[in-house]
């Protein structure tokens, strides 16, 4: 199964394109302007693998949580791709991208994904490997990062069918501590963003839902446009 993976929910994208769990290429933006040049990625890595985009069995995207401005145009591009090679959309969350490149190398205890949300806040979710891929522990969550440890006590208290979900302990890994440096006192693999790689991964491994036409970036919080006019941007049209 030939899977493009694409993830630009933080300022750093990833493209990669996989035949199963074999990476036939894969590349990312090495700066944090990758909003214009998506579209470049995504030629260069199908060109490095030999594939057009109708030889494809499906695109996968990470649709967050994320920057606002990189989901919109990552699940726009994503969309854009599928539609017109005629080919399913599956959406992952970019949290669970991050943790499964981490529980791949070392799947014990859990992996806590976490991205900076600006605003002074976090993007969290904890993950554990299960038989097949990865399952959410909780629920992914924007915090301010000074919750961080109070958010993984909680999610340790909490018991399911397997036992302690923190057998092996947790650990960290995304690009939060670049804003927060506090946070590199927590164990684990900090200055990471999510892969394309884990992206397309995550897809294969799961349970394929095409979601071409009613995708949408998961966002967690409300936009500050939202925050700022509850009512609607002053001067707008109404609806009718």
């Amino acid at each position: 199964m030939k899977v493009l993976g694409i993830d630009s929910a933080s300022g750093i994208a990833s493209v990669a394109v996989l035949d199963g769990e074999v990476v036939l290429a894969e590349t990312r933006s090495e700066t944090a302007g990758h909003r214009a040049d998506l579209l470049v990625l995504v030629d260069t890595v199908c060109t490095a693998a030999g594939i057009t985009a109708r030889e494809l069995d499906g695109v996968a995207i990470g649709a967050g949580p994320g920057t606002f401005t990189g989901l919109r145009i990552g699940m726009a591009t994503a969309k854009g791709i599928a539609f017109a090679a005629q080919r399913p959309l599956w959406a992952v969350s970019s949290l669970a991208a991050l943790a499964h490149a981490e529980l791949e190398v070392d799947p014990t205890g859990v992996v806590v994904g976490v991205l900076d949300a600006r605003r002074g806040e976090v993007y969290a979710g904890a993950y554990r490997s299960d038989a097949r891929s990865i399952t959410l522990v909780g629920e992914e969550r924007v915090l301010p990062p000074r919750e961080l440890v109070a958010f993984v006590a909680g999610l340790a208290a909490q018991r399911d069918e397997t036992g302690s979900m923190t057998r092996g302990g947790a650990r960290f890994t995304g690009d939060a501590a670049d804003a927060y440096p506090e946070l590199a006192q927590l164990p684990g693999a900090w200055a990471r963003t999510p892969s394309g790689v884990s992206v397309a991964k995550l897809a294969i491994a799961g349970a394929r839902v095409d979601v071409l036409v009613n995708g949408a970036p998961t966002y967690i919080r409300p936009s500050e446009a939202e925050v700022k006019y509850p009512d609607g941007v002053p001067g707008a049209l109404r609806k009718r």
